[in-house]
């Protein structure tokens, strides 16, 4: 595993945008990069399961942490903290790799990997939309509205872990192994003392600060092309089986479901990483 930066343009300032990379710098000869975007509160470190088995296939895999997560910077403005923000950061990224990419987007990962896709000369060449689609229900989003409303603070990392253990439950049954994984890289050091998770907590303001209303994103899937995996988590309240349904009704669109499993699967199961795995091949 290596650490990257770079800086991106926003407004009047420069930030920093960090990802993890794993396999060979350059790939294996043929080979495209796969970029893997995580969710909402997530970062790039949710990977690791599934980026370390593409490296062990020649592939190179970056995993960004989007702005304001992760060891990404932090922006000014909590009203900055939107999709458009986020994939003009992640733009920079695709220019360095300048070529074509694989992408795998988990939730909002998903939201940018579509816009991405959505737009005229795009370096996507498949695209893997976990569980997520065109439309996200309203009562998923008073869900996560719900989730963001608190900003707790922790004694250590045992107390991540339990909380991280309640809140994305809808993971599946991750192991021990997998659960301490996600508490070590979602913990940061609070000012003021203990641990809070390793996000801005700026960046639930302008979500909180609409009422809970579904998002259409039919007009922006309509311009995706790119052959499609698209996951979901057989109990998953934010890709619904008839939208799942809808989508594969699409050419070139393949669809899997993931039982006993919310919103969204961790990618972390050996059958989930061999069915992206197997998609991206």
């Amino acid at each position: 595993m290596r650490a990257g930066r770079l800086r991106y343009l926003l407004g009047a300032a420069f930030h920093q945008l960090a990802w993890t990379e794993w396999g060979p710098a350059d790939g294996a000869p043929g080979d495209i990069p796969v970029v893997c975007v995580h969710g909402l509160t997530r970062n790039g470190r949710d990977f690791d399961a599934l980026a370390q088995a593409l490296a062990a296939q020649g592939r190179r895999v970056l995993c960004p942490d989007l702005p304001g997560r992760g060891l990404s910077d932090w922006l000014p403005d909590p009203a900055m903290y939107a999709p458009p923000v986020y994939v003009g950061a992640l733009a920079h990224l695709l220019a360095r790799l300048d070529g074509p990419v694989d992408w795998v987007g988990t939730s909002l990962g998903g939201i940018c990997g579509m816009m991405v896709a959505a737009a005229t000369g795009n370096p996507i060449r498949r695209l893997v939309l976990n569980d997520v689609g065109p439309l996200v229900p309203q009562a998923a989003i008073a869900r996560i509205q719900a989730y963001l409303a608190e900003t707790p603070r922790f004694a250590d990392l045992a107390a991540v872990e339990a909380h991280l253990r309640q809140v994305h439950a809808p993971f599946g049954q991750l192991t021990d192994a997998q659960w301490g994984h996600l508490a070590h890289h979602s913990a940061r050091a609070a000012p003021e003392g203990g641990l809070m998770l390793h996000f801005d907590p700026a960046l639930a303001v302008p979500i909180r600060a609409r009422p809970p209303e579904p998002v259409d994103l039919s007009a922006l899937w309509g311009l995706v092309s790119v052959p499609v995996l698209a996951i979901r988590g057989a109990e998953s309240d934010l890709l619904l089986p008839e939208t799942l349904a809808a989508m594969a009704a699409r050419p070139g669109v393949r669809v899997a479901e993931i039982p006993a499993v919310g919103h969204a699967p961790a990618l972390m199961d050996a059958s989930q990483v061999a069915l992206v795995a197997g998609f991206l091949d």
